[in-house]
């Protein structure tokens, strides 16, 4: 039975933007399911409540895949819903080890009103579960971005020693027990639209690899192309 490939979006976005991905995804054979959330009103748990009765909506008793971007990598780590037939997951720069910019604002009343409750918890995640299927992680390394404001306003906090997307650092990334894990020369915020990181996507869905345990790509690049 094809498994369904859930998109989750990351905190303060929309299924918008992971519409290229899952126009390309579906190119290439999958089916694909994305919503928007309301990511900055609710709690962590509240959020992966919601969504979990929406992924059962959609995929019945199928098998279910993800790929996620920033936040949506922590939301499905809580989706521990036993009607989910989970298979393979993808994040795409999650802060897996809980993010130092939001711990570095989450006292900052601006930072709590627009982010909301998940913002704030996304300042810690070391009592957050580990993911429900094998997982691979794609990490950005490009620091500084005209495309992504918090690289050049927020980022700014990351020390020079520090190599980050702009939002995440990459040793937030990694977690334990990752099946597979890259590094790609790109930016947070648009991460999902790199070709690169499509033809990762794509190897990790229906290999469970990609090719080598931890893979470095740069601008032209092929190790990352689907052979």
């Amino acid at each position: 039975m094809k498994p369904l490939v859930v998109l989750l979006h990351g905190l303060a976005r929309g299924h918008g933007s992971m519409a290229r991905l899952s126009r390309v995804l579906r190119a290439h054979g999958f089916e694909t399911a994305s919503r928007t959330y309301p990511s900055r009103r609710h709690s962590l748990s509240y959020l992966a409540s919601e969504i979990a009765d929406w992924i059962v909506e959609q995929a019945g008793t199928r098998p279910v895949c993800a790929v996620t971007h920033s936040m949506g990598g922590v939301i499905v780590r809580h989706l521990l819903d036993p009607r989910i037939r989970w298979e393979r997951i993808v994040m795409l720069a999650p802060p897996n080890r809980g993010s130092q910019l939001a711990a570095a604002l989450t006292k900052n009343p601006v930072f709590r009103w627009y982010y909301g409750p998940a913002g704030a918890e996304l300042a810690d995640g070391s009592r957050w579960p580990a993911p429900p299927a094998a997982f691979a992680v794609i990490a950005g390394t490009r620091g500084l971005a005209l495309t992504n404001p918090t690289s050049w306003t927020m980022g700014r906090r990351f020390s020079a020693q520090t190599r980050h997307d702009g939002t995440v650092a990459v040793d937030e990334t990694r977690l334990d027990g990752m099946a597979a894990f890259a590094e790609i020369d790109v930016t947070h915020t648009w991460i999902m639209n790199d070709p690169r990181v499509h033809a990762l996507v794509i190897q990790y869905l229906r290999h469970g690899a990609f090719g080598d345990r931890t893979v470095t790509t740069t601008e032209g690049d092929e190790s990352a192309v689907e052979r």
